[in-house]
């Protein structure tokens, strides 16, 4: 059973150093001067990636940084009216191909946010409709038949984390902007113990 493990990691492993850091320090950059500028960064993804945005904006307001999930879906049915001039967007879909994906990125186009993809798939018409992609490879899902969205959530994560961090890093977030939001808990209580 460790070897399923172990050919996950290699998986993910391989798929992390297919990143194009150039690429991404441009997002952080650019999610930096966008959360600075008072403005918010947006995630937005449906079906398993939806807990994957959620996560992430949790670890952003935490920080004190606005973010915000926008799903794909209820996007077109009102929900948009979250998005606001100079905000950056982030769509996710594994194919590039996602029929609401494309519907709601050419509603977007004619608005003034920084527009971002996170995929799989170097060519699609998500990637030559937007210009900034962070693009990853992954050979395998690890799941049976190499179809259920498994490794690329796993790796979708990680990726917003980074994000999220760097981000904190680069505005030079202290331990003081993390404790004032977290008062309660098992963390509360070590940060209320002077971390």
């Amino acid at each position: 059973m460790i070897s399923y493990f172990e050919n996950e990691l290699r998986e993910i492993d391989a798929s992390i150093h297919s990143l194009d850091e150039v690429m991404f320090r441009r997002w952080v950059e650019e999610g930096t001067r966008t959360i600075d500028s008072g403005h918010k960064v947006i995630v937005s993804g449906l079906g398993k990636n939806v807990p994957i945005c959620e996560k992430f904006v949790g670890s952003m307001v935490s920080l004190g940084m606005d973010a915000a999930f926008l799903h794909t879906n209820s996007a077109v049915h009102g929900d948009m009216g979250i998005v606001k001039d100079g905000d950056m967007v982030v769509i996710l879909t594994k194919s590039g191909e996602t029929s609401e994906s494309i519907y709601l990125a050419r509603f977007l186009r004619k608005r003034r946010v920084n527009m971002w993809l996170l995929t799989f798939e170097a060519v699609s018409t998500l990637t030559k409709e937007i210009p900034n992609c962070i693009i990853l490879k992954l050979k395998d899902e690890g799941d049976m038949w190499n179809i259920m969205p498994n490794n690329s959530t796993t790796i979708n994560l990680i990726i917003l984390q980074g994000l999220c961090m760097q981000i904190a890093k680069k505005r030079g977030l202290q331990i003081e902007d993390f404790r004032k939001n977290h008062p309660g808990g098992h963390i509360g209580k070590v940060l209320s113990n002077g971390l």
